[in-house]
């Protein structure tokens, strides 16, 4: 014998009714949804923002963290009379995104268009190695000739042995 319950319609829309009515004010109450995008020489960040203008978002750098917050504001009026669904999301939003080593935090550029915000982060450059030359003392650098310290290159591969020693 199996136990059925009777789903409560209204059970969630009560649970949602009364969570926004004793939410404290400050409460993060929604989430835009967005995407990373890699490119070859950048990321794109893009967060769908419908209802929004670039006045309500702010976007800081700080310590390699990306932080992209703001508010939507309720366009509904309070009635004191009758029912009314609200659905759509408002309030305060922040989403943090941890930036890779070596981002130029003074090169990363936004816009926003048609409610879509759009942030373009340069990817860091690659480290180039780097030769390093080599001062010797000073009667190595006499057999140079001509005063200038010598350079190293090259790789340090093995050469095969010989039966006449290399002079």
């Amino acid at each position: 014998m199996s136990l059925l319950i009777k789903p409560e319609p209204f059970s969630r829309e009560f649970d949602r009714f009364f969570d926004r009515l004793f939410d404290a004010p400050a409460a993060q109450r929604w989430s835009p949804a967005m995407d990373l995008t890699e490119a070859e020489d950048h990321f794109l960040l893009k967060a769908d923002l419908p209802g929004m203008s670039e006045q309500d978002v702010t976007i800081e750098v700080d310590g390699g963290v990306l932080t992209v917050s703001g508010e939507r504001h309720a366009d509904h009026e309070q009635r004191e009379r009758g029912w009314h669904r609200i659905e759509r999301s408002f309030g305060r939003f922040q989403r943090q995104l941890t930036l890779p080593e070596g981002v130029d935090a003074d090169a990363v550029s936004a816009e926003f268009d048609s409610g879509v915000l759009s942030v373009r982060i340069p990817k860091p450059e690659r480290v180039q190695p780097r030769r390093i030359a080599i001062a010797g003392s000073g009667k190595d650098s006499a057999a140079v000739g001509d005063g200038q310290q010598p350079a190293v290159e090259g790789s340090a591969a093995e050469r095969p042995a010989t039966e006449e020693p290399v002079t």
